[in-house]
């Protein structure tokens, strides 16, 4: 698994890709706030799920579904 650095946004609120640096086609605004929101970047086809809030990005941590034993 490749690793992966922290999120950046440049001054036109594009949010760059933390594996490879390159601007995904995701766009924000100061005031934007979304949970669990899946972003991609079109040049190393990664896919992150994040969390924004007031202008800060982090990677929401999503646990994989384990089977119950009985």
């Amino acid at each position: 698994m490749q690793k992966l650095s922290t999120f950046a946004i440049d001054d036109g609120g594009w949010i760059h890709c933390p594996v490879c640096g390159c601007r995904t086609r995701t766009k924000i605004r100061d005031d934007t706030s979304v949970k669990n929101f899946p972003i991609f970047c079109p040049k190393c086809r990664h896919e992150a799920v994040v969390d924004v809030e007031n202008n800060h990005i982090r990677l929401s941590i999503v646990p994989d579904a384990k089977t119950q034993s009985r």
